[in-house]
């Protein structure tokens, strides 16, 4: 595995730690910007509407850059943003930053993808994913709980200062990480990218990713209060579960990359059917801490960590190139928005209970659009070259 590929994982858990940061940090924003917490709650939407939005066309603008180059605009892009967002003293400001720094990774997301094919083999592909893929996991893990306990030991600015330094790291790291000779695979441009849109397969590939993403985050959105108002768990005790969540989802990402080339279809059939049945189990079970618990841990190992094989179902279905990745990553963000979206509006209704059978639903409709996939004749994704013949070893004799 070449060492670009884990540094590109530096970067993307710089970019994931700054999604999570707000929701971290809420009653601290709200009193230092003089809003609402709500008001703050619309800095999250309006990073998640310019990831989804907004990335796929600052992709096309860099699409003329090699790679390498890309990134580092990227990170220089990114890295403006979050000292706006640390140095902000308005609402207003604010909400330009978030929107700054969201078009920025989504588009760092598309690009690190696309490079983690151009890097490896075509048999490895996917394997290469889950590893940078891992940033994903990381920031999860780790990103969230940090910048969480920094801002309360030092004040939320200081956690957007220290997002800056990890940038600030992992940018010179990239940059002597990624070859500079690392270019997008022959026939991979532009006009190449915007002519597989056309194939119906691929927007059937990008639909499975969003249903995938929607099922989790229909649960993950409110994993709190479902956990404390409904299962009984104390305040205390949350963060420790999102912490053994964050661990479950680092495993099964790894599991996932392991087999996400050979048996891509599979992977997703089986990751959603176990989606659905840990959703519904949770549905269920949610008054049970025991079983509440299990299947958390059931959704974190099969939720997000289908993102290897995603990823590599998506580059079949079109190309390794970036602008595919990052549409790809777009569809991905359309998940979370559905699934926290139209979570919110059944709780009103009938209650926490219901973005878990939200989400149980959304697994099954995803599990139909990978049927066809699985139904039809595997192809293996390379084919090995024929054995020399036995005269092609012989030296050649020039007359």
């Amino acid at each position: 595995m070449p060492r670009a590929v884990y540094v590109l994982a530096l970067g993307i858990f710089a970019m994931v730690t700054s999604e999570f940061v707000v929701a971290g940090l809420m009653p601290q924003m709200a009193d230092g910007l003089n809003v609402t917490v709500g008001q703050v709650g619309y800095l999250i939407s309006a990073f998640t509407v310019a990831m989804s939005a907004g990335g796929p066309f600052l992709t096309v603008a860099l699409m003329r850059f090699s790679p390498r180059t890309a990134l580092m605009v990227l990170f220089a892009v990114f890295l403006a943003g979050n000292v706006l967002a640390a140095t902000a003293t308005g609402y207003a400001t604010m909400m330009a930053a978030r929107i700054v720094t969201g078009i920025a990774s989504q588009a760092f997301f598309g690009v690190a993808v696309s490079l983690c094919a151009t890097l490896t083999r075509p048999e490895v592909r996917g394997r290469a994913i889950a590893v940078a893929m891992n940033g994903l996991m990381l920031g999860t893990l780790l990103g969230l709980p940090m910048s969480t306990l920094i801002g309360d030991r030092f004040g939320w600015r200081a956690a957007f200062w220290t997002i800056n330094l990890i940038t600030v790291i992992a940018a010179p790291a990239t940059a002597f990480g990624i070859p500079r000779t690392a270019r997008p695979e022959a026939g991979v441009g532009f006009r190449r990218e915007l002519v597989v849109f056309r194939k119906p397969r691929l927007w059937l590939t990008l639909s499975t990713s969003t249903l995938v993403i929607g099922a989790t985050f229909s649960a993950f959105s409110y994993v709190n209060p479902i956990l404390t108002e409904v299962t009984g768990f104390s305040t205390g005790t949350v963060p420790l579960l999102l912490i053994a969540y964050g661990a479950a989802t680092l495993v099964g990402n790894t599991v996932v990359g392991r087999l996400a080339d050979r048996h891509t279809a599979v992977v997703l059939t089986a990751g959603l059917a176990l989606n659905a049945v840990f959703l519904t189990g949770f549905a269920l079970f949610t008054d049970l801490p025991g079983p509440a618990v299990a299947c958390l841990m059931g959704i974190g190992l099969v939720g997000v960590t289908m993102n290897p094989a995603m990823a590599t179902r998506v580059q079949r279905a079109g190309s390794p190139g970036p602008l595919v990745n990052t549409v790809h990553s777009s569809f991905i963000t359309l998940g979370v928005i559905i699934g926290s979206s139209v979570g919110a509006a059944l709780i009103g209704r009938w209650g926490l209970r219901a973005p878990l059978w939200l989400g149980a639903v959304l697994a099954l409709t995803g599990l139909a659009t990978v049927l066809p996939d699985l139904l039809r004749r595997p192809a293996s994704p390379v084919r090995p070259l024929p054995a020399p013949r036995p005269e092609e070893h012989a030296p050649r004799v020039d007359a």
